[in-house]
């Protein structure tokens, strides 16, 4: 039996796509690194910190919402009004619904292309194309019909620029997952550095009170005749001095703030923040630490490299597929009628069937170059990514140790206000009694303050520390 023009096209399409190979290397992804630990301390802890230090969990999973473990209302409520207003989070969803509908688009490739054509018109010939002994006179005619194109993708170059479009969405969606991370770590620092600005503030305070208070003191011995001006004014002088200490960390605090304002997609004019004291938090005690295997599968950078890595692989493929023949099918069928009332006689069905190839022989190394270049991209990626993953292993060492010798500090700073609380309260008594001069008062007092400040700098920054080891093992991901 003899088959139809149409039906033999479709047969070879059929034979053709069963051929087809897929040119360029396949992609496979990046084996995860062997270390079973991130340093060579087995956990951040020091002896004589106990008090103050963290145990780490090694192998468990952190929490997705790992703010909510500081147990702050305010923190977790300051957390959702940025991820629903925020508008560099808004952006980056915005890339990403760009870049999965490029996926689609590109994927369109792969399957006929059909149109449908439609032409009225009035001709007419003059001599110099039929000669002088045919002349027909001006005419009007009318067609229409249908149009289908087909890319026979033998070499599966446009199964590679599919599937590189895939990877670069991959990459949007892990620069997404990056811009949340990087949002929620931004609100809750801001919110430590607010919290930490009022604690020492607090402390401040305290001592200008102290101050004051000694002010007093001082003149009422003064009007007793037990001491001389000098120490008046020696009280006066260091109660101006203090009161110096107290701009810097309120404009600190002011600055925190208009942080947390535009982080929440607001104007600092528009909105006030949380009254969020550093005592409400609660410092989480145990630490989840995913292993170095699994965080290479939880970070958004290292995953954002990983499908960079991936669209250089295909890219290969595409810029091999490129040094080959192209082939096309195209076929037409319609109806054509002059005059337009014989349009749909089936007499008047006219249709087409042409494959084409199209083989490049002379490009001045043009596709070879773009090859080569391809393969230079290639090892640029996987370069690249081994060192983000390292980055990141060396960023979950430093704040594991950070921590360890945040406990130490905290227990140091916390004896050294014990001490310094007993001084100041002695020196003032001795003070009273006759015992010692004002300026060993003043004295007491500086250390006092000075402890005072290290310790609440010390608490802040443990906080830190913690938030930034949530971030660096990965955090959540855009919900």
């Amino acid at each position: 039996m003899r088959m139809s023009a149409p039906a033999s096209a479709a047969a070879c399409i059929a034979c053709i796509a069963l051929s087809a190979c897929t040119v360029g290397p396949s992609f496979e992804r990046p084996r995860a690194p062997q270390p079973s630990s991130y340093t060579s301390a087995e956990e951040p802890q020091a002896p004589g910190g106990a008090d103050f230090a963290q145990r780490i969990v090694l192998g468990a999973t952190p929490a997705a919402e790992w703010w909510t473990l500081f147990h702050s209302p305010q923190l977790d409520g300051l957390i959702g009004q940025a991820v629903a207003d925020n508008h560099t989070l808004a952006a980056a969803r915005a890339a990403l619904d760009e870049a999965q509908e490029l996926v689609k688009a590109e994927a369109g490739a792969s399957y006929p292309q059909v149109s449908l054509d439609g032409g009225l018109g009035r001709q007419k010939y003059g001599k110099e194309f039929l000669g002088s002994v045919f002349v027909l006179p001006p005419f009007s005619y009318l067609a229409a019909g249908a149009t289908v194109s087909y890319t026979v993708d033998y070499l599966g170059g446009v199964t590679r620029s599919v599937e590189q479009r895939r990877a670069l969405a991959q990459y949007e969606r892990s620069e997404a997952d990056a811009t949340y991370l990087a949002l929620t770590g931004s609100v809750v620092l801001q919110a430590m550095d607010a919290a930490a600005a009022r604690a020492e503030i607090e402390a401040i305070s305290k001592l200008v009170s102290e101050d004051r208070d000694t002010l007093d003191l001082v003149r009422t011995e003064y009007q007793d005749g037990s001491v001389s001006r000098v120490d008046v004014l020696t009280a006066q002088s260091q109660l101006a001095s203090d009161e110096t200490l107290l701009p810097p960390v309120r404009e600190r605090l002011d600055v925190a703030g208009h942080a947390l304002a535009l982080l929440i997609g607001k104007a600092p004019a528009d909105w006030t923040p949380p009254q969020l004291e550093l005592a409400s938090l609660a410092l989480p005690r145990e630490l989840p630490v995913s292993l170095p295997s699994e965080l290479v599968h939880r970070r958004p950078d290292i995953l954002a490299a990983e499908a960079q890595l991936h669209a250089a692989t295909a890219a290969v493929g595409v810029a091999t597929a490129n040094l080959y023949p192209q082939i096309n099918l195209t076929a037409t069928g319609g109806l054509q009628a002059v005059p337009f009332q014989q349009l749909f006689d089936t007499s008047n069905a006219a249709w087409t069937l042409i494959s084409g190839i199209t083989a490049p022989v002379f490009d001045g190394g043009r596709l070879h170059a773009e090859r080569r270049a391809a393969i230079d991209q290639l090892r640029a990626s996987a370069a690249q990514y081994q060192q983000v993953v390292l980055q990141s292993f060396g960023q979950v060492a430093d704040l594991l140790d950070a921590l360890r010798h945040d406990s130490e500090l905290l227990a140091a700073q916390s004896n050294a206000l014990t001490a310094a609380e007993s001084s100041a309260e002695l020196a003032r008594e001795s003070y009273k009694a006759g015992n010692s001069g004002l300026l060993d008062v003043l004295d007491a007092q500086r250390q006092r303050l000075a402890a005072d400040l290290g310790l609440v700098r010390a608490q802040a920054q443990q906080y830190r520390d913690t938030a930034e080891l949530f971030l660096a093992l990965g955090g959540g991901h855009l919900p």
